[in-house]
C-alpha cells in the first residue's frame, strides 16, 4: 500500500495501455505498414498466389489495351486517306487557285488543301503504272483534269461529317464536280465502329472477369487468416486497427502485381519487335507499332492498387462488420 501512496496513484486504477512505437498519426500508420510487411513475410506463398493472380489478370487486360491502342493508331492513319477531290476541266490561273484555296480553307473541317495541275496529275498517273509507263506514250497532260485535294480534320472523317462537308463545299461558287469515294468512306467507318464496339465489349468482359478473380483470390488469403482476425476482435482491437494492415497489404499486392504485369508486357513487346520479322511480312517498327502511352501505364498501376484495396475491403466484410 505504501508503494501506491508514494506515487499518488489509486490502487484500483487500471494499468495504462502501452502506446505504439512513435506517437501520433505517423507512428500509428508506421505500425500498420510494419504489420502489413510482417504478414506478407509470414504468408509468402499465399501472397505470391495473390500477386501472381493480379499480375496475370492485369497482363491480359494490358495486352488487350496494347492491341486496341495500336489498332486505333492504325485506323487513325487509314482515316487520313479520307479526302475530298474537286475537279476542273481546265487549268486554273494563279489568282483563281488562290481564290478557291481561300474559300475552301474557310470551310469548317478543312485540314489541308493542295492544287494538282495537269502535269502533276500525269506524273502521278505514270507513277502508278511503274514499269508500264510505255502505255502512256503519246498521252498529253491536256486530257487530264486539274483538281484540289482536300484533307479533312479528324472529327470530320466519319460518314456524316464527310457528307456535311461536301454539301458545304458544293455551295462554293465555281465548284461543281466533287468526289470523295462515298462507298469506301461508308465501309471504312462501318468497320471502324464495329471494331470499337467489339473492343468495348471484350474490354468490359475482361474487367468484370479480373474483378471477380482478384476479389475471390484475396478472399481466400483472408479466409486463411480468419483465426487471427477473430483473436484481434476478441481482445478489443477496433475495426480500423484490424483492417488497416490488411488494406495496406492489399495495396502492396495490387501495386506489385501491376508493376510485374507492366514489366512482362514490356518484355513481350520488345521480344515481339525483335523477332516479328521472321514470321510477319512487314516490319512492326516501321509500321508504327507503339507501346502503351504513359497515361495508360499509370492507369493500369492505379487499377492494380485499387484492385488490391477494394478486394481486401470487400473480403474483410465477411469477418468484420462495417
Amino acid at each position: 500500500m505504501n508503494r501506491w501512496k508514494k506515487k499518488n496513484i489509486p490502487a484500483n486504477r487500471p494499468a495504462k495501455r502501452p502506446t505504439l512505437s512513435g506517437e501520433g498519426f505517423g507512428g500509428r500508420f508506421g505500425y500498420f505498414f510494419y504489420r502489413a510487411f510482417v504478414n506478407i513475410r509470414q504468408n509468402v506463398f499465399v501472397n505470391a498466389v495473390t500477386i501472381g493472380t493480379i499480375t496475370l489478370a492485369l497482363l491480359i487486360v494490358s495486352l488487350f489495351l496494347l492491341v486496341f491502342v495500336n489498332l486505333e493508331n492504325a485506323s487513325e492513319k487509314w482515316s487520313e486517306r479520307v479526302q475530298v477531290t474537286v475537279y476542273f476541266d481546265r487549268e486554273l490561273s494563279a489568282q483563281e487557285q488562290a481564290t478557291f484555296n481561300k474559300n475552301i480553307s474557310s470551310i469548317p473541317g478543312t485540314s489541308r488543301v493542295g492544287y494538282v495541275s495537269r502535269d502533276e496529275a500525269l506524273k502521278r498517273f505514270k507513277g502508278r503504272l511503274r514499269g508500264q509507263e510505255t502505255l502512256l506514250d503519246g498521252v498529253r497532260p491536256e486530257i487530264l483534269p486539274t483538281s484540289f485535294e482536300i484533307a479533312l480534320k479528324r472529327d470530320n472523317r466519319d460518314t456524316q461529317g464527310v457528307e456535311n462537308y461536301v454539301a458545304a463545299l458544293k455551295r462554293v461558287p465555281g465548284i461543281k464536280e466533287v468526289q470523295y469515294g462515298e462507298e469506301w468512306v461508308r465501309r471504312f467507318n462501318t468497320m471502324l465502329n464495329f471494331m470499337r464496339l467489339v473492343g468495348a465489349l471484350l474490354g468490359g468482359f475482361l474487367v468484370v472477369a479480373v474483378l471477380f478473380i482478384v476479389s475471390n483470390t484475396i478472399k481466400l488469403t483472408i479466409y486463411a487468416r480468419r483465426d487471427e482476425l477473430e483473436v484481434m476482435s476478441l481482445v478489443g482491437a477496433t475495426r480500423f486497427f484490424i483492417k488497416a494492415p490488411f488494406l495496406i497489404e492489399g495495396i502492396i499486392q495490387g501495386a506489385g502485381g501491376a508493376l510485374i504485369a507492366m514489366l512482362l508486357l514490356l518484355a513481350l513487346y520488345e521480344g515481339f519487335l525483335h523477332n516479328a520479322g521472321s514470321f510477319l511480312t512487314f516490319n512492326p517498327t516501321t509500321a508504327g507499332l507503339a507501346f502503351l502511352p504513359p497515361e495508360y501505364v499509370g492507369g493500369i498501376i492505379l487499377s492494380g492498387i485499387a484492385l488490391g484495396f477494394i478486394g481486401s475491403l470487400s473480403s474483410l466484410k465477411r469477418f468484420i462488420s462495417v
